[in-house]
């Protein structure tokens, strides 16, 4: 069988599809993934062949990314799902995926939520597709009408009825690694609800987080071993966006009198030097592996990644959430304090001057083993989750194989 993985360029975009690729190229089906030519490195380095399909130009994507500090956090979050993934993003992908299809001919499209693009080539081959999330909750929750538009010039383009792409959308079987507890909204009991209050479609679910170590690596010694551990991560794009680096800085002065270290990541040189001197509780990396980390870790900082809270909860680590510029970011937060297992922070571009509210954050995580007890419990959920391998009958079966 051949299956054909899409992706937008973003390590949290391929990142669900990897563990499902490999199981798949394992089984002995042939495995390709297809993502814009600038992200060829990171599908190399994920060890799967990559078929590349067109970037939007600089000059289209620079002016909307420019008016996004200037808007809301709901507002700039709308603006990117409608004009970046579901209309830019996605008529640049439509010729090289249909490209791809029409020289590989796949029987199955798996891809992420934020690649319309590809679903818009195999509705057109008439090739099955089915999705993976890359977050907690319904994909793109309460953002239909915004991408209408946007998908209905697709469907043009790809030469499909109006609302073909849309409908689609919305109704492919799903795929995802987040456990039944943790995917339901805020306040609905999942368990009593059933699996159609957090997914009206077709679902099933995997274990995708990493097997926390029972003793991972950390760096050379600092700060005093006896105190808890507190790791620190905003992951790979916020050292980059202006209005949020300064949360790095602020984050180790909230917790420099605070009685426990801090190991910290900034996934950029650059930001790690501009923090010196460090605070005598503190050590900063470009990068350390989390779960190396979580072994060790008493608690988690984080923005609200779905790579770095997964991890964090499959470890059984309770977490601050200080969410700061994404949608999912902020649903993330969300769903670890509906379940008790973390704090969340209010955030968004004001998330630096916040910061100092981390210190009686984490102070309160420690202090009270009902995080853990609950992080746990997550932990656990998460565990009892098939394998990836457990999930290629499925794909099998979808793909009419």
């Amino acid at each position: 069988m051949r299956i054909l993985f899409a992706s937008t360029a973003g390590a949290g975009h391929l990142g669900p599809l990897v563990p499902l690729a490999r199981a798949c190229l394992a089984a002995g089906h042939d495995v390709v993934v297809t993502a814009p030519s600038s992200f060829a490195g990171a599908v190399e380095r994920s060890g799967l062949a990559h078929f590349p399909f067109d970037d939007v130009p600089g000059a289209v994507l620079g002016p909307i990314f420019a008016r996004l500090p200037h808007l809301s956090t709901d507002e700039a979050n709308r603006t990117v799902v409608r004009e970046v993934f579901a209309r830019h993003d996605a008529q640049a992908a439509l010729p090289g995926v249909a490209r791809a299809i029409d020289e590989w001919w796949p029987d199955l499209l798996v891809r992420e939520p934020a690649e319309f693009g590809s679903l818009a080539a195999a509705l057109r081959a008439r090739v099955p597709a089915v999705e993976v999330a890359i977050g907690m909750g319904p994909p793109l929750a309460g953002l239909a009408a915004e991408v209408a538009q946007p998908l209905a010039e697709l469907d043009a383009l790809a030469g499909l009825d109006p609302g073909t792409v849309a409908s689609a959308a919305a109704a492919s079987p799903l795929l995802t690694s987040v456990p039944l507890s943790l995917d339901a909204a805020p306040g609905v009991d999942a368990a009593a609800a059933g699996p159609s209050a957090t997914a009206p479609r077709q679902t099933w679910r995997y274990r995708d987080a990493p097997p926390p170590r029972a003793v991972g690596s950390l760096p050379p010694a600092w700060g005093d071993p006896d105190l808890d551990l507190v790791y620190v991560t905003f992951g790979s794009v916020t050292g980059g966006l202006e209005p949020f680096a300064g949360v790095f800085g602020s984050a180790l002065q909230a917790l420099a009198d605070a009685p426990v270290r801090v190991l910290m990541t900034t996934a950029s040189p650059s930001v790690a030097d501009r923090l010196r001197p460090w605070p005598s509780n503190a050590h900063v990396e470009t990068w350390w592996p989390q779960v190396e980390v979580m072994s060790h870790a008493a608690a988690v900082v984080g923005h609200g990644g779905f790579g770095t809270t997964m991890t964090a909860l499959a470890a059984g680590v309770p977490q601050v959430v200080l969410p700061l510029f994404a949608a999912d970011q902020f649903v993330h937060a969300d769903h670890v304090d509906a379940v008790g297992a973390g704090v969340r922070l209010d955030g968004g571009p004001a998330a630096p001057a916040l910061a100092p509210a981390l210190a009686a954050a984490v102070g309160a995580v420690l202090a009270d083993p009902g995080f853990r007890r609950r992080a746990g419990a997550v932990a656990a959920e998460i565990a009892a989750l098939p394998d990836p391998a457990d999930l290629v009958p499925v794909l099998e079966d979808l793909a009419g194989h």
